[in-house]
């Protein structure tokens, strides 16, 4: 990690808004006297450490979703590509071949925030509002990293203190049980709200951290702790009570669905109000994933020429021109209802050129980039979403069926914006829909399935909902249950001795 010293030039030149870039990278060492001095590099370093979680976002995808049963296990088919994805989707990690390596590289970040924190907390510069603000921010950002460090992981290193060039690698120091690892996560979640306050604004847009983005992560850490720590139904309530609290200090007019599902991943509807945290991007400046969504999930140009599009009744010509590493499994399509408007929002059917025109496949289409004026190719620039209302809804669907209470309210919301004019209660709408008698755990997360797909949730959701649906829709091994957490790689063992590999590796 990088020993950065910014000079007050740089420093000034960072105070953009997020509809700039976020290039950024805050100070890491505590004994740098150039920092610290005045509001301003306290505000730097905050941007700095938003910009290294955007670094960090194709990761956290890998993690909440690549291991789930939307990624083809077997070669690519219609593309030609290779799969790079079937070490996690036919969920063949090792402790030779673990996928990531030195925890997702979250514990640099981690140790950013923990720099912040204490300069923070022990400065006179910064106003005490703002004070307060930024600390909300980073309790909440140390929380979010450390649940999915505990998902994936379960014992890991808790560290709370800044390090100079800190890596969990190079820190000899055993991991600690995942019940204390989530009793930290819940006090972090606390101090962060108690540093907000009654602020449950969006200050500084959507690509920042705010107070309903603590309460959202709040609701999904108690929901998580209910169902897979024995939180039982105290854990849910605290997760309804977060729910219903955004939605009773933030006006309507602020957050809520829109109508239109497309828009809300449209580059063109960038921080709309369905959008409670979300990842920045913009032309010519970021790309989603740092140019990984291109590089793994759409295809190149040559090859999608050849193939038919059923919508315009021609070949293709969506001038994606990325790569295909990353297959999707060719049923997935099929899953959805052609009436569900979300179908074509998420998916492009591929179809062969020729008559009869067989159904070969299909490719991420949730986010559709941008093609200026005179570009020869789309610029894959979207942000990308982390909470939004459309998720609260379902969480809070989720924390009342936990609770023997009526979910029907926030399902059928959900399905009404999906169905848009086709939607008919008496038949689509819970508990009326075709399927809706398998069990409200099945309707959920069917439904989180068709919402969410490419938001990194489903192997998450599938693990929080409990181990028999992780059996059931993916390849993970139940006589192996270990491995439903991420194996250690051979460098960070070593480095650091004083960590255990994980159970069934």
């Amino acid at each position: 990690m990088k020993n950065k010293i910014l000079s007050l030039a740089i420093l000034a030149s960072s105070l953009f808004s997020m509809t700039g870039c976020l290039d950024i990278e805050p100070v890491s060492s505590t004994t740098d006297e150039n920092m610290w001095q005045n509001e301003g590099q306290f505000t730097s370093f905050v941007y700095g450490v938003h910009s290294r979680l955007r670094d960090n976002t194709f990761n956290l995808f890998i993690l909440g979703e690549l291991r789930a049963d939307i990624y083809s296990i077997e070669n690519n088919g219609w593309s030609g590509e290779s799969n790079d994805a079937q070490i996690y989707s036919a969920n063949l990690l090792t402790k030779e071949r673990t996928g990531l390596s030195n925890f997702a590289g979250l514990y640099s970040n981690i140790n950013q925030i923990n720099l912040f924190i204490e300069k923070a907390k022990n400065s006179d510069v910064v106003t005490q509002n703002d004070k307060n603000y930024y600390l909300g921010q980073m309790y909440g950002l140390r929380a979010f990293y450390y649940f999915h460090l505990l998902r994936s992981w379960g014992d890991v290193v808790w560290n709370d203190q800044p390090s100079m060039g800190f890596e969990v690698g190079k820190l000899e120091k055993a991991a600690s049980p995942a019940t204390e690892i989530m009793q930290h996560i819940k006090d972090d979640i606390n101090l962060s709200e108690q540093s907000y306050g009654e602020d449950y604004s969006f200050r500084e847009g959507r690509a920042f951290w705010s107070k309903a983005a603590t309460l959202m992560l709040k609701a999904e850490v108690y929901l998580w702790a209910s169902q897979q720590m024995n939180g039982g139904t105290g854990d849910a309530t605290t997760a309804k009570n977060a729910l219903t609290e955004i939605q009773t200090k933030i006006d309507r007019s602020k957050l809520d669905l829109l109508s239109n599902y497309s828009e809300v991943f449209d580059y063109g509807h960038k921080g709309n109000n369905e959008i409670i945290f979300t990842i920045h991007n913009k032309q010519n400046e970021t790309n989603l994933f740092g140019g990984k969504w291109r590089d793994n999930m759409v295809p190149q140009q040559i090859i999608l020429n050849s193939y038919y599009d059923m919508e315009t009744g021609a070949n293709f010509r969506l001038n994606m021109n990325g790569t295909i590493h990353y297959p999707l499994d060719i049923n997935i399509y099929n899953q959805y209802d052609n009436n569900d408007i979300r179908k074509k929002a998420t998916l492009k059917a591929v179809y062969e050129a020729s008559a009869p025109h067989d159904y070969k496949g299909c490719f991420a289409y949730k986010y559709q980039g941008t093609t200026p004026s005179g570009a020869s190719e789309r610029l894959m620039a979207d942000d990308y979403p982390i909470y939004r209302y459309a998720d609260l809804l379902l969480m809070l669907a989720e924390a009342k069926s936990l609770l023997s209470e009526d979910p029907t309210n926030e399902i059928n919301l959900i399905r009404a914006r999906a169905y848009g004019n086709k939607y008919d209660d008496a038949t689509i709408g819970y508990p009326n829909l075709a399927g809706d008698n398998d069990g409200i755990k099945e309707v959920l997360l069917r439904e989180r399935f068709k919402e969410f797909m490419f938001e990194g949730k489903r192997w998450y959701d599938l693990r929080r909902f409990g181990n028999d649906y992780v059996y059931k829709y993916t390849t993970a091994d139940k006589n192996l249950p270990g491995r439903l957490l991420w194996p250690i790689d051979s460098n960070t063992m070593t480095d650091n001795p004083a960590l255990n590999q994980t159970k069934d590796y």
